[in-house]
């Protein structure tokens, strides 16, 4: 019951909220999505050898989150999560798209980029995709005005008939270029984000930027300007070089006269490569990493910036909160309507991010549950306030954690999961267990969109 009037009491300091957004000048928004960062690969969030200046000052003047989830451990349903608010589960699609599956987001999706483009957005996306690689699943037929990009990862090759083809770079719908050179692709996708904003202000538009960059994802590629500059290695070069670009985009809006209207979301797919060494980013005290549901694999780095917007900067903001809660957010803040008939399954943040959290919006967001796959049908583990509860051994690559399940840990005292306190709090196991029995039946009985 308390639950319940809490999430009534948010309800209404939305209404509120949308109505004070919806009688100013949209907002223009910038998503920069990383792919594979760690959650500890930032000056700001304890790097001590790669330099982010931009990035930390966004930290600085913004709200840093500490316990921001993706939906998904691997690439395709990250992407699906944050640009329809809706689970993995939900998509029809595996968790990760190859270039022989002939299969994408589906078309009754109605992704964050649509909504905004009937609201009168200009939208554009610069990096990778990796929804789909023929034109009915490409950015341009889900809502995007411009696109220039890789339709999935950059060490995927398409492999037709026995000839492979190699990874192409896509205009709108057209490939201009096969085995691009990897080491432009951070400055080149930052550059045609910059211009594209430049243009949609000169039209007077308000513009949603969507920038996933393909790095750090493996091979690495540094640009020459930034090959061999970091303590690093080649991984902390590949990190600076998208600090660089994150100071592009900041500059660009300041330069534009729009950074005061504008929020830029920065964050990562999933963690970091646990096991590519050198070549693979930074945990920090988390456990495991992508491919995991364990947090090294979910909890992401993800800072907010909106010179002048947020409440008590700079904000360190330790709630809970998702990438599903990044679409009904956006949407409240340009004053547009959620999708009729769509299942959502995350909420809106704006009243908590930019008039301060407050009790009441604090305590939805420790008392409500997030739920965790590790495969597209596998739901395998909840977290609620502190705890955490695995009922599946996670790991998408193979065995990984091999001790008693169900598996529960205080995330607050032992965030790096080593201490099982499931033998300590039964009825707490018996609650979490039947949270995520409810909630597979439920969104198995739904099935996926348009299937």
């Amino acid at each position: 019951m308390r639950r319940d009037f809490l999430l009534a009491v948010l309800a209404c300091f939305l209404v509120v909220s949308s109505t004070t957004h919806a009688d100013q000048r949209p907002p223009n928004f910038v998503v920069i999505f990383l792919d594979d960062a760690g959650y500890g690969d930032f000056g700001c969030y304890g790097h001590p050898t790669i330099k982010t200046p931009h990035i930390d000052r966004m930290a600085r003047e913004g709200v840093r989150f500490t316990q921001h989830y993706s939906a998904y451990p691997v690439c395709t349903l990250s992407r699906y999560s944050l640009l329809t608010g809706r689970l993995p589960a939900r998509s029809g699609m595996p968790g990760v798209l190859f270039p022989r599956h002939e299969k994408g987001i589906h078309a009754d999706e109605v992704t964050i980029a649509e909504m905004l483009q009937d609201a009168g957005y200009a939208t554009g996306c610069f990096g990778k995709w990796h929804l789909g690689h023929t034109p009915a699943y490409l950015p341009l037929a889900h809502g995007f005005d411009v696109y220039l990009g890789i339709p999935y990862s950059n060490d995927m090759l398409l492999a037709r008939k026995n000839i492979s083809v190699p990874l192409p770079l896509i205009r709108g719908e057209e490939a201009v270029a096969f085995e691009p050179d990897q080491s432009l692709f951070t400055k080149q996708f930052t550059e045609e984000a910059v211009a594209f904003i430049d243009q949609a202000v000169a039209a007077d538009e308000p513009f949603f930027v969507y920038l996933p960059h393909p790095m750090p994802h493996v091979p690495l590629f540094a640009s020459s300007e930034f090959a061999g500059r970091s303590l690093r290695g080649l991984y902390g070069d590949v990190i600076e070089e998208i600090d660089w670009s994150v100071g592009q985009i900041m500059a660009a809006l300041q330069e534009a006269g729009v950074a005061e209207n504008t929020l830029v979301l920065l964050t990562s797919d999933n963690g970091q490569w646990e096991t590519r060494g050198l070549n693979g980013g930074h945990a920090g005290m988390l456990r495991a990493g992508k491919g995991t549901a364990f947090e090294g694999g979910v909890r992401v780095p993800a800072i907010a910036w909106w010179p002048g917007r947020f409440e008590g900067t700079p904000r360190v903001e330790m709630a809970p909160q998702s990438m599903l809660d990044v679409y009904p957010t956006l949407l409240s803040l340009a004053g547009v309507e959620l999708p009729e008939g769509v299942t959502l399954d995350g909420i809106d943040l704006s009243e908590h991010w930019f008039d301060g959290p407050t009790a009441e919006t604090t305590e939805v967001l420790m008392s409500r549950p997030l739920y965790f796959y590790d495969r597209p049908d596998r739901l395998v583990a909840v977290r609620r306030g502190p705890w955490k509860l695995y009922v599946v051994n996670s790991n998408l690559w193979g065995a990984d954690y091999t001790g008693e399940i169900p598996a529960l840990f205080d995330l607050h005292l032992d965030p790096e999961e080593k201490y099982n306190r499931a033998s300590e709090q039964p009825e707490l196991v018996a609650e979490l267990s039947a949270l995520i029995a409810v909630k597979q039946r439920a969104v198995a009985d739904e099935g996926p969109v348009g299937r």
